[in-house]
């Protein structure tokens, strides 16, 4: 799940993968722990962020660091030292919630006339068939090439797998939590909500896997309840969450694609597993899709138009900004990140015009020219919040560049929109991307 889930992105509006492993001891994360599904837990006993004895201050979560355990870190594991929230911003992963009574309403058979419930079944049996049930199956190669890196490249790695990891278990927690809602309500959508849950669980399992090979692991218990959730209507989490699937689906292929031809830039081996991975984020675009159509309130009027608009803009301006602040890595795989990034947002946005009913101009040039200049104005922020200056010089100095990001935002938005989408529309969009 991609920032909602994705990807890492939204998998971010506000714009965010084993055997079975030991389960947490950790007074404040056994009750969590104990209750993740194949691949969540992380080794051993659940530990808070300890490295020297020191607890880190990592931007985004909690780690766990294999270091010699001093008294300081047995207090941790004991649950007696406290612990330390992470600080969040707009372009961290973040975890969503959402109206559950209103979801159930929503897809009640009785309430709503619209669903199609051959296609959710036609859908469900494509997540029964598990296609990556034996996909996710690490060898020798991820350590011994975790050890090759090293250096700001290593970091930067690192920061990948943590940041993929989140937004995933993200999306694992919000599509459980659906599928344990709607059982009564419509089995059908249920049970594929708790499927997609378990391709997040492995996605995330995977993902800390790799943090193991660099000696971290990401104490997800203790992030579940430390992290705060950002509140959602459903037909928000409708729109965030496709635009994340499908987002995160061209992502996947596009790196998968660019290293198959370009080998010599397989710099860690996860990426060889992309092709596969981003099959299961797009049948989970398609869901969402489906859950569109079943409810044309959603894409049939003016307001669906404005809403459709502002979350792609969201959802590709958060990925856009993120990814410029992080150019080392896609250098670091023989990307530009910024072409990829265009590649990205035109390929989501012609998927995404199939289904929303109005969509963004991004192949006009002067989206990727406002683009590049709130990458300037973002670079320009975090030049304040870096410099030595007081506080209140800081909070003056940042008005006008909010300011400005805010007009940039603006005309990006009222740009004439691409009229798009169709009801009628009932293809499965693999066939058509694949």
């Amino acid at each position: 799940m991609a920032s909602i889930a994705a990807c890492y992105v939204p998998n971010g509006v506000a714009p965010l993968f084993g055997s079975k492993e030991a389960v947490a001891s950790s007074p404040c994360t056994s009750s969590v722990m104990n209750k993740l599904p194949l691949g969540l837990g992380s080794s051993g006993k659940s530990r808070l962020c300890v490295k020297n004895g020191e607890k880190c201050r990592n931007s985004l979560c909690h780690v766990v660091m294999s270091a010699e355990v001093s008294t300081k870190e047995k207090a941790v594991q004991a649950g007696k030292a406290p612990k330390e929230v992470p600080k969040d911003s707009l372009l961290t992963p973040r975890f969503y919630t959402t109206d559950f009574d209103e979801m159930e309403q929503l897809f009640s058979k009785d309430f709503n006339k619209n669903l199609n419930e051959a296609e959710f079944e036609a859908l469900l049996a494509e997540f029964r068939a598990d296609y990556n049930q034996t996909h996710f199956v690490r060898n020798a190669e991820f350590k011994a090439a975790a050890e090759k890196l090293q250096g700001p490249l290593r970091q930067i790695f690192v920061e990948f797998l943590e940041r993929s990891c989140t937004a995933e278990f993200s999306g694992f927690l919000l599509y459980k939590e659906l599928g344990r809602r709607l059982k009564k309500t419509n089995p059908v959508v249920a049970e594929i909500f708790t499927l997609m849950s378990r391709d997040e669980a492995r996605h995330a399992g995977f993902l800390n896997k790799g943090l193991a090979d660099f000696n971290l692991a990401l104490d997800l218990g203790f992030l579940t309840k430390a992290r705060k959730y950002t509140f959602f209507k459903p037909k928000f989490i409708f729109y965030a969450t496709y635009l994340s699937e499908k987002i995160g689906y061209w992502r996947y292929i596009t790196i998968y694609r660019h290293l198959k031809a370009n080998p010599d830039y397989q710099l860690y081996p996860i990426f060889k597993y992309f092709e596969n991975w981003c099959q299961d984020e797009n049948r989970h675009g398609d869901f969402f899709s489906a859950l569109l159509k079943a409810q044309p309130q959603f894409l049939n009027d003016w307001k669906a138009k404005l809403w459709s608009r502002f979350f792609c803009l969201s959802v590709y301006v958060t990925m856009y900004l993120n990814d410029c602040q992080r150019t080392a890595f896609y250098e670091g795989i023989g990307l530009k990140t910024k072409e990829f990034d265009m590649h990205v947002i035109i390929e989501t946005n012609r998927t995404t015009g199939r289904i929303f009913p109005a969509v963004l101009d991004v192949e006009n040039p002067i989206f990727k020219e406002r683009l590049d200049h709130l990458v300037e104005l973002n670079e320009n922020l975090a030049a304040i919040s870096k410099s030595t200056v007081p506080v209140a010089f800081k909070n003056l100095q940042r008005i006008p560049v909010i300011s400005a990001m805010i007009s940039e935002l603006l005309a990006l938005y009222f740009m004439p929109p691409v009229e798009s989408g169709s009801l009628d529309y009932v293809d499965f969009e693999p066939q058509v991307v694949y």
